[in-house]
């Protein structure tokens, strides 16, 4: 029987490109499409989930405590193959049962950023599975839901504001410490911001050099600027990875600045041009 809330959201979810309102509200959700065990049909569910670096995300399998594991659970125990929706990007992963220390490493993460966590730990009375969905390589470009070149640029820059936001948040509710869970997510974020940079200096920007050449300046200047934030992302890998991290909160406000008025320079110069070589 379809659950009336589980498809609210998920509407919601695919309407605004991964951002929904209610108990989800600011926090990462993707909407993960298992095959059913026993019927073979496909069945979407959302759900939170950690990042773990490279391209991997974690999913706990808590079923909000509950003493059964979810549905979804049996099903890729039976089909690994699942696809993952992540509002702007939509991909195929392998999902993996954590086991051992490597579970217990990933669940103890967890309950550092959210102590809820163990709450539904206590209150399961179950080993609660730790999985994680490893992207399968399509070979091609990533499957980005935009309905136009220049909106894909908007939607993928989306993605690093919400996160860096959410980054923000957690150190500011974190106090002095810095957790291991905030440690990976800065990581992972900068990674990614690593391999975006890099896509477009090796694949967008020839693109538009040779179809117009009065980008040169444009990306002269993005160049310059995608070297400025690799020295941004570099210092706070380093603040991150000190025992201590009190500097890594200020190299996270350095980053966001330099990185906003990027990302938005970007778009104005960006985004007509891709949207008038699509016509």
């Amino acid at each position: 029987m379809p659950n009336d809330f589980n498809q609210r959201i998920i509407d919601e979810f695919r309407a605004n490109h991964g951002r929904v309102g209610g108990p989800f509200e600011g926090g990462r959700l993707l909407l993960l499409t298992t095959t059913g065990a026993r019927t073979g049909a496909p069945h979407t569910t959302p759900v939170g989930y950690l990042p773990d670096g490279g391209d991997r995300v974690l999913v706990i399998a808590s079923a909000g405590g509950s003493p059964r594991q979810p549905d979804w659970y049996h099903n890729l125990l039976a089909h690994p193959r699942v696809t993952v929706e992540s509002g702007v990007f939509t991909y195929e992963a392998r999902a993996v049962v954590l086991v051992g220390e490597e579970r217990e490493r990933a669940f103890a993460r967890a309950v550092e950023s959210d102590p809820g966590w163990a709450e539904y730990q206590r209150k399961a009375g179950r080993v609660i599975p730790v999985v994680a969905l490893e992207q399968i390589a399509n070979g091609g470009p990533p499957n980005i839901e935009a309905r136009s070149p220049g909106e894909a640029i908007r939607l993928v820059h989306d993605v690093f504001r919400r996160e860096l936001a959410l980054i923000r948040k957690e150190m500011t509710n974190g106090g002095s410490a810095l957790g291991a869970q905030l440690r990976v997510n800065c990581l992972t974020f900068c990674q990614g911001l690593d391999n975006h940079h890099a896509g477009e200096e090796t694949a967008l920007f020839p693109f538009l050099a040779a179809r117009h050449p009065e980008f040169a300046p444009v990306r002269e200047r993005l160049r310059l600027e995608h070297e400025r934030i690799a020295a941004l992302v570099g210092e706070l890998r380093r603040a991150v990875a000190a025992e201590e991290s009190p500097d890594a909160r200020a190299e996270v406000v350095r980053l966001t600045e330099e990185l906003e008025a990027h990302l938005t320079y970007e778009e104005e110069q960006l985004v007509p041009l891709l949207d008038g070589a699509a016509r």
